[in-house]
């Protein structure tokens, strides 16, 4: 391999021209040929027995020149690219310029660099930390929770509907006294205050006994997803068929022994306001590294290719449609688009600030791994990658084989520069206070 020449021709862009000998193209033919022979069949001979001559004079000495020569590019590359010590992103674009027996072969390939990466100060970054206080009314929704969990559902009939009960209804709805598509149903159940059908109709189902036959009387919100119906009065002819409601347990030391190991509310309220409390600094720690990091990707500059950013929406396009088929079982990305009338390119549109936010984080914590030269040694790797097979429940070395193992370093590198920047930030509560204070009024001019 000679290099002829390397050009930047743009920001991030390079174009390098490089030449193979004669020797090593004629080398890389001679290996294509004979991983081919056996499937080459000329008349006059036995299959896998035409010479490598024959099949050059049949179809050209360049018959297997495109084989050869990509099957040294890549390690020709390589070796541009640690000679010259130039990272790229993204696969490179090659070209076979010239290629002969005589003068071997000349290509040239335009590579996609990494961005040169500036990162201002790093350590000591500022950012408020604001844990939410925990009060009695807190606990107090986590009881009701617990309640409505322990409630049970009884049936009523010696009263008329309330509002919270759950009713069965068979109803059938009308526009201009003319029964209306996907405007019927039967023993439909509706908890009545859910919000569920158009404005207005649950709230004049409330005071009907069983039994009751009855019209409501609302009108289509203006916005309603069907135009054909939208803003237009409808009349439903209803039944009420049944009334549930339910059942509460008191709140009390029994309520406490039942669904917990505490003997007393009180002891029970105590564990929750713990939890609570714990709960809220995890957020406000979260938070405030959330902060860090935000104002570590406004102290970072570079040019970044839209390949990086491209990337980055592709791999969180595959793991949102991961998590719709572990949710909703067979459910695919194109019936969910589908479903809610998004096209592929709004989605990729709304993931698209915050992929570029995390793509600049990422190069910032790289830049830094350099700038402090952080190091992952063998033994460490070695660690991480036992831990992660024993959570993979598979051999270490099967996983290996399977893994990139550079890419899996600098993603150790990467962590500990992370514990590196969350470790030297500072917890500054006066921010918060600076921005709530009102902003002071400008002194009046003095006259002339």
């Amino acid at each position: 391999m000679s290099l002829v020449s390397d050009v930047k021709t743009d920001v991030n862009m390079r174009e390098v021209t490089f030449s193979i000998s004669a020797e090593d193209l004629e080398a890389a033919c001679e290996r294509v040929y004979q991983r081919q022979k056996k499937d080459i069949a000329v008349k006059g001979f036995r299959k896998g027995k035409v010479p490598r001559k024959m099949v050059e004079k049949l179809y050209g000495e360049d018959a297997f020149f495109e084989e050869a020569v990509n099957m040294i590019i890549p390690g020709e590359l390589d070796a541009i690219l640690r000679e010259k010590e130039i990272t790229i992103i993204d696969r490179p674009s090659v070209e076979l310029v010239s290629c002969s027996k005589a003068e071997g072969a000349v290509c040239k390939a335009v590579l996609i660099t990494k961005p040169e990466v500036t990162v201002g100060e790093y350590k000591g970054i500022h950012a408020p930390m604001q844990v939410r206080e925990v009060a009695d009314a807190d606990v107090d929704q986590q009881i009701e929770m617990l309640r409505q969990r322990q409630a049970r559902v009884v049936d009523v009939d010696d009263r008329a509907a309330q509002k919270g009960d759950e009713v069965k209804i068979n109803f059938e709805g009308f526009i201009d006294d003319v029964a209306f598509e996907g405007g019927k149903g039967e023993n439909y159940p509706l908890r009545l205050g859910s919000g569920q059908f158009i404005p207005g109709f649950e709230d004049q189902i409330v005071g009907k006994n069983i039994g009751d036959k009855f019209e409501v009387n609302v009108t289509f919100p203006e916005e309603y997803g069907d135009e054909r119906y939208a803003g237009k009065p409808a009349v439903f002819k209803t039944e009420l068929l049944g009334i549930t409601m339910q059942e509460l347990p008191e709140v009390d030391d029994e309520f406490a022994k039942d669904i917990s190991e505490f003997d007393t509310i009180a002891e029970l309220r105590e564990d929750i306001k713990s939890k609570l409390t714990e709960s809220a600094e995890q957020q406000a720690q979260v938070a405030f590294e959330n902060a860090v990091f935000d104002t570590l990707v406004e102290r970072t500059e570079a040019i970044v290719p839209q390949v990086l950013y491209d990337r980055r929406i592709d791999q969180r396009i595959r793991e949102f449609e991961n998590q719709l088929q572990q949710q909703y079982g067979d459910l695919k990305l194109d019936e969910y688009l589908q479903l809610t009338g998004m096209t592929m390119e709004q989605l990729r549109d709304e993931y698209e600030p915050q992929s570029k936010k995390e793509v600049m984080l990422r190069l910032a914590l790289e830049k830094i791994a350099d700038t402090e030269d952080i190091q992952v040694s063998d033994e460490e790797l070695d660690e991480e990658l036992t831990n992660f097979a024993a959570q993979m429940k598979a051999p270490v070395e099967f996983v290996k084989a399977r893994i990139p193992l550079d890419d899996y370093r600098t993603d150790l590198r990467v962590q500990k520069v992370v514990e590196l920047v969350k470790n030297n930030a500072v917890v500054d509560n006066d921010m918060v206070k600076a921005e709530e204070a009102p902003a002071e009024e400008a002194p009046a001019a003095d006259a002339e």
